[in-house]
């Protein structure tokens, strides 16, 4: 296992699953979002630029291995989820989402300390 490459790909998944956060959401409270849907979808350029590049250090940090890396993005794009959802449309996080956060931790440690 490659740990930097690893971390190389969490980095960068962890900011492509913010851009989409802002992208897909922003509508719901930002008048500039809603008012530029073009532009907004012009962005999905970039954020699946950052998806390939991500996904290419995360193989490269599991030695190739794709499944560990789709687990990896899954597990990302949940916790960027619930953290955005709760600081900019005030949903907190329940007893349903704190268990989900616990499987998409265990579906990452599954994948990262199994050998």
């Amino acid at each position: 296992m490659n740990l930097l490459a690893l971390l190389k790909g969490l980095g960068v998944f962890t900011l492509a699953h913010s851009f989409v956060w802002f992208q897909l959401n922003g509508q719901f409270f930002s008048e500039w979002f809603k008012n530029n849907m073009l532009l907004t979808v012009l962005f999905g350029i970039p954020i699946s630029y950052l998806y390939i590049i991500g996904t290419r250090y995360v193989v490269e940090g599991f030695d190739g291995l794709l499944w560990p890396g789709r687990f990896i993005s899954f597990t990302v794009g949940i916790v960027t989820f619930s953290i955005f959802t709760a600081m900019f449309m005030g949903e907190g996080i329940t007893t349903k989402t704190t268990v989900s956060l616990t499987i998409a931790a265990i579906l990452v440690a599954i994948q990262v300390l199994w050998k």
